[in-house]
């Protein structure tokens, strides 16, 4: 898949509109290079609970075949083309399909949507274990990925957080906290996993130096640490653990004992790791010998 890359201005229209059409997003700064933008954005819900039942349906057709047909999407769910039509309409003023002449076609990359529905509950169990860390005033980093981002959503009635990322899928939660201050560096996008990566990406990481930066991963192990399958992703972990006192791993136990392609960093240079009560206890056993806080949710 070839490269996008976009400049914080480019991405404001191309990705933002997209996103904080679907949702309540107060206060937005976007940097990238010398571009600052504030924009405002009001409406409700958010990527994983404004859908109704009919259009989640419909997003799942889609998301198996983006060429599927209205009439065949009717078929399938029982109701009539009118009816299919209106939520497609609907899909897209939300931001999460765009249309195509006679239907429609997923607005996130399926990999991506996949991603955002499994394990829900154990996710945002981490990811609010990790927002009781931040502190009002604090700066902190998000890496990408679907636990990183659901922290942002847990951060409501702090105040003057700043958070930096490369994750975009901390868009749609920074709402409900005018005082939330978003930095998004710019760098070359990838639809997979809703971020931006590349050299643009760390050098404006390298700007910033924070409290913590949250980071996420494919899979670790005490043997191997941190692993990936994506090179750039590894980058930019290890440029944010550089940036930041302190590195938190937030990761579902489904990530213990897998091994990606890429080393990321040692368990060694983690100060703490989340993760979810499922997690076997020999497991729990290993990585409590580490030198690293353990926090179980």
């Amino acid at each position: 898949m070839a490269a996008t890359a976009i400049s914080g201005a480019e991405m404001r229209f191309a990705y933002a509109n997209r996103i904080s059409a679907a949702c309540h997003i107060s206060k937005i700064v976007i940097y990238s290079k010398h571009i600052r933008k504030d924009f405002e954005r009001i409406s409700e819900g958010c990527v994983n609970s404004y859908v109704t039942e009919r259009e989640r349906g419909i997003l799942d057709l889609l998301t198996g075949d983006s060429g599927i047909s209205v009439s065949e999407i009717g078929k399938q769910l029982g109701v009539s083309a009118v009816t299919v039509r209106a939520g497609l309409n609907s899909l897209a003023q939300k931001g999460l399909v765009v249309r195509t002449w006679g239907g429609a076609a997923p607005a996130f990359h399926p990999e991506m949507l996949e991603h955002q529905r499994t394990r829900v509950e154990e996710k945002n169990r981490i990811a609010r274990a990790a927002a009781a860390l931040i502190e009002d005033g604090e700066a902190i980093m998000i890496e990408a990925g679907t636990t990183t981002a659901l922290i942002a959503r847990y951060l409501t009635g702090k105040r003057d957080v700043s958070i930096v990322t490369n994750n975009l899928l901390v868009l749609p939660y920074a709402r409900s906290n005018p005082s939330l201050r978003l930095t998004l560096v710019g760098g070359d996008f990838r639809h997979n996993t809703e971020s931006l990566v590349g050299p643009v990406a760390l050098q404006e990481l390298e700007r910033f130096h924070v409290r913590r930066a949250f980071v996420g991963t494919d899979g670790f192990t005490p043997e191997k640490g941190l692993t990936t399958h994506l090179v750039e992703g590894a980058e930019i972990v290890k440029k944010m653990a550089g940036q930041a006192q302190e590195t938190v791993l937030v990761a579902d136990s489904s990530k213990y004992g897998k091994t990606g392609f890429v080393l990321v960093l040692p368990l060694a240079r983690i100060g703490r790791l989340i993760v979810d009560s499922n997690l076997a206890e020999e497991a729990i056993s290993r990585l409590r010998e580490q030198n690293l806080r353990l926090e179980i949710v």
